[in-house]
C-alpha cells in the first residue's frame, strides 16, 4: 500500500508518469522507499525548499504509523 501511495502521489506531479520508479526495501524495523523519477521532474517532486518531499513524507508515515514500522522516503537522481 505505501508503495502505491507514493507512486499516486509521484505520478500526480510529474510531466512524465511512467518514468515513476518506487522501489521498496523490507528492514526489521524499517521500511524505505526509493522514489526514482525522470531528470527533468526532480523539481516537482522535491518542491520550493522541500516542501513538497516533507509533505509527501509526512502522509507516508501517518499511512504506515498503524503498522509499527517506521518509514523512509528518499528521492534518487
Amino acid at each position: 500500500m505505501d508503495k502505491e501511495l507514493i507512486e499516486y502521489i509521484a505520478k500526480s506531479l510529474v510531466d512524465d508518469p511512467d518514468q515513476v520508479r518506487v522501489t521498496v526495501i523490507d528492514g526489521e524495523q524499517s521500511t524505505i522507499l526509493e522514489l526514482r523519477v525522470a531528470a527533468g521532474d526532480i523539481g516537482k517532486v522535491i518542491g520550493k525548499h522541500g516542501r513538497i518531499a516533507k509533505a509527501m513524507r509526512t502522509v507516508l508515515q501517518a499511512a504506515t504509523a498503524k503498522n509499527g514500522k517506521y518509514s523512509v522516503l528518499e528521492i534518487l537522481d
